[in-house]
């Protein structure tokens, strides 16, 4: 089976037990040999600022050198690396070039990816992601623009845009549920009522197992029926699928 290592770069390890549950929940270990890295302590706790992002940058890829300067880590201990941290992450690109010969992504770039797959050809159908904290509303739109190669000042008409809790990432796994949920529902209903909304993304690595909160919030915004047709978008699953696509290819194009 293709092996894929999940790789967060923040330092909080139930974060990463939690996408690795989202994984196993849906079958996927089932399909593809999955392990599991969380970033050493000299990373942040939580990635919400471009500071953060270069901090875990610089912590993952001394600790990946060390890993291959001691023989702990090989170039092909892993057929892909999934970098699960819901941003532009500089470590998708450092990465490639540290392992030239892994497939590599994020969650955020396999995310857009997906939704862009799931919604009807030459159609109005729109898609959006739910975030966390107010940083990430430039960042990810900046972000989604520049991925699918679209000036700055261009307006998607498809992309509905980046909707904010206000939460931090780690916030997911510490403040209570309720508080989780009202916050989540406020920021889907938002980017429900842009339009004609099919696919939902859900912005952070940490809201892994949260898609019945915003499934339950299209109901009520869009009624039972409507409702049913929403895809909700899991970052880490989306990357793990298009991870085992890729390495696939590689093998049969390559």
């Amino acid at each position: 089976m293709t092996k894929i290592l999940v790789l967060n770069p923040n330092s909080t390890e139930s974060m990463t037990d939690g996408m690795v549950s989202a994984i196993k929940s849906a079958g996927l270990d089932k399909v593809v040999d999955i392990d599991q890295y969380t970033a050493p302590s000299s990373a942040p706790v939580s990635i919400n600022n471009d500071q953060d992002i270069q901090a875990s940058e610089a912590s993952v890829i001394e600790d990946m050198r060390n890993k291959l300067g001691n023989g702990t880590l090989g170039a092909s201990s892993y057929d892909a690396i999934l970098v699960a941290c819901y941003s532009v992450h500089s470590l998708v690109d450092s990465l490639a070039d540290l392992l030239p010969t892994n497939a590599i992504t994020g969650i955020f770039e396999a995310s857009v990816s997906t939704a862009q797959l799931l919604l009807r050809p030459h159609s109005d159908q729109k898609w959006g992601i739910v975030t966390t904290g107010k940083f990430w509303e430039d960042h990810l739109t900046h972000g989604v623009k520049s991925f699918l190669g679209q000036d700055a000042a261009s307006d998607n008409q498809r992309f509905a845009g980046v909707f904010s809790t206000g939460l931090n990432a780690s916030d997911f796994h510490h403040v209570p549920q309720e508080e989780v949920t009202a916050r989540l529902k406020s920021a889907t209903t938002k980017l429900l009522q842009t339009g004609d909304v099919r696919c939902v993304v859900m912005g952070c690595g940490g809201m892994a197992g949260l898609e019945r909160v915003i499934r339950d919030t299209a109901t009520e915004v869009y009624g039972e029926e409507r409702a049913r047709r929403i895809f909700v978008v899991d970052g880490v699953k989306a990357g793990v699928l298009q991870l085992e696509q890729t390495v696939q290819s590689k093998r049969i194009f390559g």
